[in-house]
């Protein structure tokens, strides 16, 4: 399918940027099966880029594959539609997006296309919604489409709609994908799962660092998640982000992460990125400038 003729919002990409989970302790379990936990998610400059066409009102529609994911069920799509119903009248739309974030790595590929089509889409359509209102829209996504929504790195609680402003470093990261995908449902769902971690603060966090507890069960039922996790050990404290299968490590600085990159084996992914307690997307939307106090 090719694109219509007219863009909507300009020759310039929307941002929909990866995160990582710096740690991952859950801590109980809610009665409707949902998972309580903590959290602080940091975004990457790892991108997926969007562009808008424009429809005749009422068509929402995806130009281009996806692989592996039906129109239907991508959450850019679903997104849009659930913001169409928000603003009867609204112009139809076609969503084109260039994917670079890995799906199945836990790098939140899909959570943060959702908000980045529900951010630009607030704009373009004029709906004139603030990014607690399109936050609440996007929980029903997905849990941690607010965090993308907001733009600020992020200590997060609940089922991670519970959002505080957090800043931690922002080092290089060397990102390594295996030859794996892991589905957070099957490790959520897993009877070895830790479900009962202390809760912390962040005081406590920065002074003591945290852990993953999904990274005990993925390492068991993924060997390959394994192997990289024991192969970036040796070079920095390695750690799965969220349940994976996407493995990272803060390096001293951009020639290291090189240096490990070059040797990294041929049958993983490498990325080398950096830490950002901004996102690119607050960058490019309206949400931030128009938010009380800000500039000042």
């Amino acid at each position: 399918m090719t694109a219509p003729e007219e863009r909507l919002g300009g020759p310039e990409p929307w941002p929909a940027p990866a995160k990582l989970n710096l740690f991952l302790h859950v801590v109980g379990r809610r009665p409707d099966g949902y998972h309580l936990l903590q959290t602080a998610f940091q975004f990457i400059d790892l991108c997926d880029e969007f562009r808008f066409w424009r429809r005749p009102p009422g068509v929402v529609e995806r130009v281009g594959e996806v692989p592996g994911v039906p129109a239907e069920q991508d959450l850019s799509v679903r997104a849009a539609r659930l913001l169409a119903r928000r603003r009867p009248g609204s112009p139809g739309v076609a969503i084109e997006v260039e994917k670079r974030i890995p799906m199945q790595g836990g790098l939140g590929g899909g959570s943060s296309d959702a908000a980045t089509v529900l951010v630009a889409l607030n704009q373009l359509w004029g709906c004139g919604l603030d990014a607690g209102e399109l936050a609440t829209l996007g929980l029903g996504l997905g849990a941690d489409v607010p965090v993308f929504v907001h733009g600020h790195s992020a200590w997060a609680e609940g089922v991670g709609e519970r959002l505080t402003p957090f800043d931690p470093p922002e080092p290089v990261y060397l990102v390594i994908r295996p030859d794996a995908a892991v589905s957070t449902a099957a490790i959520f769902g897993a009877p070895e799962l830790t479900r009962d971690s202390p809760v912390i603060t962040i005081r406590g966090f920065l002074t003591m660092g945290g852990r993953n507890d999904c990274e005990p069960v993925v390492r068991q039922r993924f060997p390959a998640v394994a192997a990289v996790l024991d192969w970036l050990e040796r070079i920095a404290p390695a750690r799965l982000t969220g349940t994976g299968s996407c493995v990272f490590a803060a390096m001293p600085d951009e020639a290291s992460a090189r240096a490990a990159l070059d040797e990294l084996p041929s049958r993983w992914t490498g990325y080398v990125v950096r830490g950002l307690n901004r996102s690119p997307l607050a960058a490019r939307s309206r949400l931030e400038r128009d938010r009380p106090g800000h500039g000042r």
